[in-house]
């Protein structure tokens, strides 16, 4: 009696064969690629992996003029939170601004919003100490201090400046004194310092923090206003000097603007104390006459340069005036504040008012 063979013709044996190949190699193909993609999705987010054990102490340092994504990153990178969470909380909370430099002392795995909190709090290990750059603050002043508080002199300060060893995009290129570019680019924060620290290491930090403040500024309606990014500094400088409140400086913003659009000369005492290299304590007419481009009194339009430190909220105030008819101020109440003019009439009463009430002399 004839039998069916018990095996597959040669043929059919090979075309299985070669199917069990291919199927094993599709399916590595598709592990390889699930772990390509990880890889990259991991790259493209910075690495955002987590693995740590929670509750270690940790010593964090964020440099001066870090950017918000630096520090993410670094708080990433010491265990601290995950860099997505981090960014996701800083946002949320709106202070991606307001982050500051300085070591923190930390744990492993913290919630985002408690970092969030020392971050805009500041740093709280001790350096060997602090300095303080305050709103206004001439370029000279500042050099004063630091020869002041530091063991390096006054010289050592310029020279750092003027010889290009201190670098920002900022600086304009007019071919003036390489220290007066410097006016107005050194941003007014307390910062931790080192003993060991040079003079050129000493301004870098306060110029990369200035540049950090600047980018993180949203310029999106500069435009309308027909004003550069560093006209807006020297605008928001003014501003700095002249403003008695809070509330005052996107009014005082409003009046420079709309004098720039008449045209009309600025008249900003704050200049006139610039140029003379002094404050007489009170600006009188003998004063007005001094001859220097930073004098608003001589000169149509902008000083060539900020005249002092510029804060986050009066550069604010430069790019987002209110919208006004006012031309004229005079510090008109006892809180420091000013009465504003749309006449010239208008200002005169104004200031015959602060008279009466002894806020003028």
């Amino acid at each position: 009696m004839e039998t069916k063979p018990t095996h597959a013709p040669e043929g059919e044996s090979s075309t299985k064969v070669r199917f069990a190949v291919v199927a094993v190699l599709a399916v590595v193909a598709v592990a390889l690629l699930f772990l390509g993609a990880s890889y990259i999705a991991g790259m493209v987010v910075g690495g955002d992996s987590w693995d740590v054990e929670a509750g270690q102490s940790v010593e964090v340092t964020v440099e001066p003029g870090s950017s918000a994504t630096s520090i993410y990153r670094t708080m990433h990178d010491a265990g601290v939170v995950r860099s997505s969470d981090l960014q996701a909380a800083v946002r949320a909370a709106g202070v991606e601004d307001r982050l500051q430099a300085g070591t923190y002392s930390l744990t492993t795995d913290m919630e985002p919003d408690a970092v969030v909190r020392r971050l805009v709090e500041g740093g709280d290990v001790a350096s060997d100490f602090t300095f303080t750059v305050i709103e206004g603050w001439t370029i000279d002043r500042i050099i004063d201090e630091l020869a002041d508080a530091t063991a390096f002199t006054k010289a050592e300060f310029q020279k750092a400046l003027r010889s290009g060893d201190v670098t920002s995009p900022l600086l304009p290129d007019d071919g003036s004194d390489p220290l007066t570019r410097w006016e107005g680019l050194l941003f007014p924060a307390k910062y931790p310092m080192l003993e060991s620290a040079t003079p050129t290491q000493i301004l870098q930090m306060m110029a990369d923090e200035m540049i950090r403040r600047f980018e993180d500024v949203d310029w999106s309606g500069i435009g309308e206003l027909g004003i550069s990014r560093y006209e807006a500094l020297v605008i928001g400088s003014l501003i700095e000097w002249e403003a008695g409140t809070e509330g005052d400086r996107p009014i005082i913003a409003s009046v420079i603007h709309n004098r720039l659009a008449e045209p009309m000369r600025l008249q900003i005492d704050a200049t006139v104390i610039y140029a003379l290299g002094h404050n007489p304590g009170r600006v009188l007419a003998e004063h007005l006459k001094v001859e220097s481009p930073y004098n608003t009194y001589r000169i149509d339009g902008l000083p060539p340069t900020p005249i002092g430190t510029v804060s986050e909220a009066s550069l604010h105030a430069a790019i987002n005036p209110h919208d006004t008819d006012y031309l004229f101020y005079v510090r008109g109440y006892l809180d420091g504040s000013h009465a504003f003019a749309v006449t010239y009439e208008e200002h005169q009463s104004n200031i015959e008012a602060a008279k009466e009430a002894g806020i003028l002399p």
